[in-house]
């Protein structure tokens, strides 16, 4: 492991001094013949002098969005705005409360709006927008049965039919499967084999809890119990919803479409396990519900709950119960908190988020305000900081070690508390941020963190969120995963990230081979039309911001081949009205990416940042994208958008952070200002 030496000697202003790691000499495979010397016509075009605002206008809606970002910081110093997602988590809450009998029958009422609320075209959507989900729709519909709704209500005849039409709840996802399965309203058949004897497992299986996510673990483990004990909710008002099937649950057998030739045979030896698991000694069984128990207590996380996720918490609080822990036994309690304190709720409706995002949230909030820059900005960065270095993660059991042992703890999580799973994406975030302020106090907690990320690194050259090669792609086929979100491999926006970080570093024995392997790894895997692909934020655009942001930090020049072709994208796709948008459809269909039904500050910003990165700041572009978010402003200073804008995995679960539309353009405003100042 090799040490990094920082020089804290303030933010670096000359990128073109900066270390040269061969940049120039990567170029991208693909050809490319731009118009216009390597700049595309974007589709909006304006003068500036006809551009509709100015000076006073920039500066007028600079400070209320400054005000109003300064206003929401917290006292401790942190910023964390809401994280919705769809409505399968609300619902899961009134499925939850109903499986342990602990009702709650204001909240239910609270919980039940937010879903009438959120009712379209019958059904509900993964996404604003979106079209009815089976999944989410017979998840809605029975938690408002449960909350007390009529079959013969109009919004519930509609919901019914559009689930019956879409297949009927026998068409559902494994997860709402197995919640069926635990409120008897199909067989255990019909859900994939999880045995709790999976955590016995040697590490050379094909199958290994590390050879997954971090997500995927820790909502597996838990469920293992729920199904070796085949849990059975309390169901107190003993409510059925056998009208949401086509045919009799019992007398079905098609509950597993099969999706590849691998995916049949491992379905085959799923099957078969299932037939020969009775005769398991039950000792085996015993040694394994032991080990499991131990697994989820060594993780549970305190305050934080098991993953600081919403599935496995709840799991974990089932389980918990199935393994005799009484009601006020304390991690019983102390798991129900973690889960209660993951609900908004307001004076007519409420929902539930599947996590917090404080870390993230309070890192970009002060790399909008570095980049402000002005007295009051660096004081409430200043504060932020000191509450940041108190949540790195620098001792005790943390499972990426489980792949990569030789690297040192240094990360951040992404909630308040998550001390098994920091994740590379906020670290590099938080670092890179800490390292921007030239404040010596940090100097250690940067070092740590670039010493993590390094030791992180895939073999591909990219990096992930949580672990390390973790890309047994053909895990993605068991029964179990029909969401194809097993895995946690490397993706263009976290090493985008990572590399923001290292570009800012001075050199250390073994770092430019994985600052040059990451560069490698992102010209490599540039889409054809020049945008890259964005895993944690909806979508191309996120994802070409992201590397365009990185690229600049390295010091690649704006005339690098992959610099004007990732450019030259973001003006293609730029809208009418001057913004960008892009619908969480492209996870669906690609060939939709940058495409929108209309504009948002947050891909509007994400739009300007990359194009600015890409040295475009004069560009008609960019002008163009500033006088949108000039316009579009709200009175309270924030902009506000409905559209979401992440997948918590592709085409399953997708979610909206509430803060994107509240720093992301107030650091586009912030960089224009700058790279302008003086010019007018």
């Amino acid at each position: 492991m090799f040490t990094l030496h920082l020089h804290f000697n303030g933010p670096v202003s000359d990128k073109n001094q900066r270390k040269q790691t061969g940049k120039q000499a990567l170029k991208s495979a693909d050809g490319f013949c731009p118009d216009d010397g390597g700049i595309a016509y974007p589709n909006y075009q304006r003068d500036r002098e006809n551009l509709g605002y100015s000076d006073k206008l920039l500066l007028s809606v600079f400070e209320r969005a400054l005000n109003a970002l300064l206003g929401s910081q917290r006292d401790a110093g942190y910023w964390c705005f809401e994280l919705e997602a769809d409505c399968t988590i609300p619902a899961e809450y009134i499925l939850m409360m109903h499986y342990m009998d602990e009702l709650d029958e204001g909240l239910e009422r609270k919980l039940a709006a937010y879903l009438r609320a959120h009712q379209l075209d019958g059904g509900w959507p993964l996404y604003y927008g979106g079209g009815a989900e089976i999944s989410c729709s017979v998840k809605s519909y029975y938690a408002l049965k449960l909350a007390g709704d009529q079959p013969d209500l109009p919004h519930m005849v509609r919901a019914r039919e559009a689930i019956l039409r879409l297949g009927g709840a026998s068409r559902a996802n494994v997860f709402t499967r197995i919640a069926l399965a635990m409120f008897g309203q199909l067989p255990w058949r019909a859900v994939p084999f999880l045995p709790v004897e999976i955590v016995l497992l040697p590490r050379w299986f094909p199958f290994h809890l590390f050879k997954v996510s971090y997500w995927s673990r820790t909502v597996m483990v838990p469920l293992f119990i729920l199904y070796t004990f085949k849990a059975r909710a309390r169901n107190p008002k003993k409510i059925s919803i056998r009208e949401l099937f086509d045919r009799d649950p019992w007398e079905q057998s098609d509950y597993f479409p099969t999706r590849s030739a691998l995916n049949r045979v491992l379905l085959v030896l799923d099957r078969l396990g299932l037939k020969l698991y009775p005769f398991m000694p039950r000792w085996f069984r015993r040694r394994a519900i032991k080990k499991a128990e131990a697994w989820i207590l060594e993780r549970l996380n305190g305050a934080g709950g098991l993953g600081a996720i919403f599935p496995a918490m709840v799991n974990a609080y089932e389980a918990l119960e199935l393994l005799g822990y009484p009601v006020n036994h304390p991690l019983r309690v102390q798991e129900r908190q973690a889960i209660e304190n993951l609900l908004v709720v307001s004076e007519q409706s409420a929902y539930c988020q599947p996590c917090v995002s404080p870390v993230w949230d309070t890192a970009w909030a002060c790399i909008a305000l570095q980049e402000i820059g002005d007295e009051r900005s660096r004081a409430a960065a200043k504060k932020a900081f000191a509450w940041l270095a108190e949540k790195q993660l620098l001792e005790g059991p943390q499972d990426w070690n489980f792949n990569r042992g030789a690297a040192k703890s240094g990360g951040w999580p992404f909630q308040f508390t998550n001390s098994h799973y920091p994740d590379l994406d906020d670290t590099a975030a938080v670092a890179y941020a800490m390292h921007k302020s030239g404040d010596r106090c940090f100097e250690n907690s940067v070092r740590l963190a670039a010493e993590w990320i390094c030791g992180m690194q895939s073999s591909d050259g990219g990096f992930a969120s949580f672990d390390a090669d973790n890309n047994h792609t053909y895990l993605n086929e068991i029964p179990f995963a029909d969401h194809g979100a097993l895995l946690d491999p490397a993706t263009e926006d976290v090493s985008a990230r990572c590399l923001m970080l290292l570009a800012q570093l001075a050199d250390a024995p073994g770092f430019e081979s994985v600052e040059r392997k990451c560069l490698e790894y992102l010209f490599r895997w540039q889409q054809p039309d020049g945008s890259w692909y964005g895993r944690w934020g909806t979508n191309y655009i996120y994802g070409t911001w992201s590397v365009l942001m990185a690229l600049e930090e390295e010091g690649v020049s704006a005339e690098h081949e992959s610099v004007r072709r990732g450019a030259a994208w973001l003006k293609r796709v730029q809208r009418a009205d001057g913004g960008w948008g892009e619908g969480c459809d492209t996870y669906f269909d690609p060939s939709r990416r940058g495409q929108a039904e209309r504009s948002t500050s947050f891909h509007t910003a994400w739009a300007v940042l990359g194009l600015m990165s890409a040295g475009e700041v004069h560009s008609g572009s960019v002008r163009g994208g500033i006088d949108f978010l000039l316009q579009t402003q709200q009175p309270n200073g924030f902009w506000s958008d409905p559209d979401f804008n992440a997948p918590g995995f592709p085409r399953v679960f997708y979610l909206k952070y509430h803060g994107y539309d509240k720093y992301f353009p107030l650091l586009a405003l912030a960089r224009y200002r700058n790279l302008t100042a003086g010019e007018s």
